[in-house]
């Protein structure tokens, strides 16, 4: 079972290389990173764009193809990956709705007939083992049937992490059903559906507060019964919003590492933010590798 980025990045390099195919890859950050990767024995980039602004922010060194339309960059990575000639797609520099459309479109993006999310993953220095949290990047405000494919990508993941039977806290304010907070009734309709065998191989409860998902004492404290309580791998979040807000706060105010990945597609795809840091940037192409 991977526990901290440490070993996740030596899990990566027995899987490696893998090939990156980098959409718009005229962003000296990415290539920082894949340099970085690379150094590692972890990935292999194709980069996709105008290849004198590629060479210009150091990517002379890697594979080029020279497309300069921004949305037939990410098509071209996509296409890659079908034709068996990448492993993973990565943002470059282009806008991310740009870039997500790509990703998404029907004809020739990643689809797959199930739900892509975004799954955050975080070592937390309080917390004896990774934490997945998801979504906090691609579904906005999920239904059920969307809460259960978020839920499926996610522990399509944590086996990538050796984790063999993830447990899964669907997070709330509050431990009890309120017909007056949605996400309490979402969480209690996903776990009786689990009950009943439609997301196998994990443990799900919910709703959780968050006290009650991360920590033992506070389930005993509450008087909380629950094979999640204080042993969550994966914390699922109402929403989007949500999600993003308790990532960030972990990393910048709590010293949290992280990595993140949208997952459900046909290979993994690395979106990263200019303001993440160079550890972020390589943690999240070494859990590429692995779920790839």
């Amino acid at each position: 079972m991977v526990r901290r980025f440490s070993q996740l990045l030596d899990l990566a390099k027995e899987k490696g290389p893998r090939i990156v195919a980098v959409a718009a890859a005229q962003d000296s950050v990415v290539i920082h990173a894949l340099k970085a990767a690379r150094e590692r024995g972890i990935a292999e980039g194709v980069l996709i764009g105008d290849r004198r602004k590629i060479s210009e922010v150091g990517g002379a060194g890697f594979d080029t193809i020279e497309v300069h339309d921004e949305y037939e960059c990410v098509l071209t990575a996509c296409e890659l990956v079908k034709k068996g000639k990448a492993d993973i797609v990565m943002k470059g520099y282009l806008p991310t709705p740009l870039f997500l459309k790509g990703i998404l479109d029907k004809e020739r993006g990643l689809r797959t007939g199930r739900t892509l999310s975004h799954c955050a993953v975080l070592e937390v220095h309080s917390y004896p083992k990774l934490l997945l949290v998801t979504d906090g990047g691609m579904c906005l405000r999920p239904d059920v049937q969307t809460k259960l494919d978020i839920i499926r990508n996610a522990v399509d993941l944590a086996r990538s992490l050796s984790i063999e039977e993830p447990k899964v806290a669907i997070l709330a304010s509050v431990e009890k059903v309120d017909p007056k907070l949605e996400e309490t009734v979402h969480a209690a309709e996903i776990k009786r559906l689990w009950e009943k065998g439609e997301v196998p191989g994990c443990v799900v409860d919910g709703p959780l507060a968050l006290d009650l998902a991360v920590s033992k004492e506070a389930a005993l404290q509450k008087k909380v019964q629950s094979a999640v309580a204080g042993e969550a791998d994966i914390l699922v979040v109402p929403d989007v919003p949500t999600g993003n807000i308790f990532a960030k706060g972990l990393i910048y105010l709590a010293g949290a590492s992280g990595a993140g990945l949208v997952v459900g597609g046909l290979c993994p795809v690395v979106l990263l933010s200019r303001a993440d840091t160079p550890a972020t940037k390589l943690n999240s192409i070494a859990l590429g590798v692995v779920h790839s």
